[in-house]
């Protein structure tokens, strides 16, 4: 199994020039049913690294779902604060001559969607990926439909510019991890230009693993041994944040289920047996930096959480003995 994830992490790094730690971090995110927000300028790559990771799976050949529409392996959206819910979620049209109506499907429909800049778009709809996060269907004038059990949504988010409008808390909560890729070092930067600088730069790019070995992958993460004192420290972790002066909002109890999930998808992706208390504070900047925040704006989020888990003990003998002091 790990020969296979690893093989869809270098085929990923044949196109796309990113950190393989950070791309782990993507794949375990994917694996965990969760989703993912990067971060970033813009003209790193984050639609390449979709595409790319989209593709690198091999779908069926039918394409269509349970209510019958074309599912697209991958779907861009670009936002624009003019963008309405139905240009997402889709919408009814009069078709034909007896006037029928009939239901069109928006890009949300497919098994990876990129969200390209999504706080441009105004709050409504914003809000149109709500549901589809958390539950993976969709509810639209008055029906539910269902979205593949893989659906994996990757989003940016820029970090500066105008006509912005900011996430609430309750949705970034959502998203299960959020990265930055950076900028490339000289060296890549030189590799990049050099592979896409023409138009044969995705020669020879195809799929590496099947669907089959994804939902595979998707079901071990819950086989994954999660020790009661790990669980103990995540637990501890998120109630932290809430205890800590410098935050304004801490970590909601979805939090520690989105860390546990993330912890054992990511030990899954590295061959681990088990989860560590390492891992959990490896992950701890990316899984909880988004949800919490700085009661003083001059501080980062992500720097605050480094600093509470370099505080935070893992041992849960001494947490006892303190607790009863």
């Amino acid at each position: 199994m790990n020969a296979s994830i690893d093989d869809l992490i270098e085929n990923v790094r044949k196109v796309i020039y990113v950190d393989r730690t950070k791309l782990e971090y993507l794949v375990a995110a994917m694996i965990a049913g969760g989703h993912a927000m990067l971060a970033d300028s813009h003209g790193v790559g984050k639609t390449s690294l979709a595409r790319a990771l989209a593709l690198s799976i091999k779908w069926p050949d039918k394409k269509m779902n349970a209510d019958g529409f074309s599912l697209e392996a991958f779907n861009r959206v670009q936002c624009t604060v003019d963008l309405l819910p139905q240009d997402i979620l889709g919408y009814s049209r009069i078709n034909g001559e007896n006037f029928e109506m009939s239901f069109k499907p928006g890009p949300i429909f497919s098994r990876f969607l990129l969200c390209d800049e999504i706080n441009l778009l105004p709050p409504k709809t914003q809000g149109s990926f709500f549901q589809a996060m958390e539950e993976k269907i969709v509810t639209i004038e008055g029906k539910t439909w269902a979205l593949p059990e893989n659906f994996f949504l990757i989003s940016t988010m820029n970090l500066k510019g105008a006509h912005l409008f900011p996430l609430p808390l309750p949705q970034l909560d959502r998203f299960m991890i959020q990265l930055s890729l950076g900028f490339p070092g000289f060296d890549d930067e030189c590799a990049i230009i050099r592979q896409h600088g023409s138009a044969g730069g995705w020669d020879n790019f195809g799929a590496v693993v099947t669907q089959k070995e994804l939902s595979s992958w998707m079901a071990n993460v819950d086989r994954m041994e999660l020790h009661p004192d790990v669980l103990s420290y995540i637990v501890s972790l998120v109630r932290a944040t809430r205890d800590s002066g410098e935050l304004l909002t801490g970590a909601s109890p979805r939090s520690g289920i989105k860390i546990s999930r993330m912890a054992r998808s990511l030990s899954l992706v590295r061959g681990e047996p088990f989860v560590r208390i390492d891992t959990v504070k490896e992950i701890a900047v990316a899984t909880l930096a988004h949800r919490v925040e700085p009661r003083d704006s001059s501080r980062s989020s992500a720097e605050i959480i480094a600093s509470i888990v370099s505080k935070l003990d893992t041992d849960p003998g001494i947490r006892e003995i303190l607790k009863r002091a």
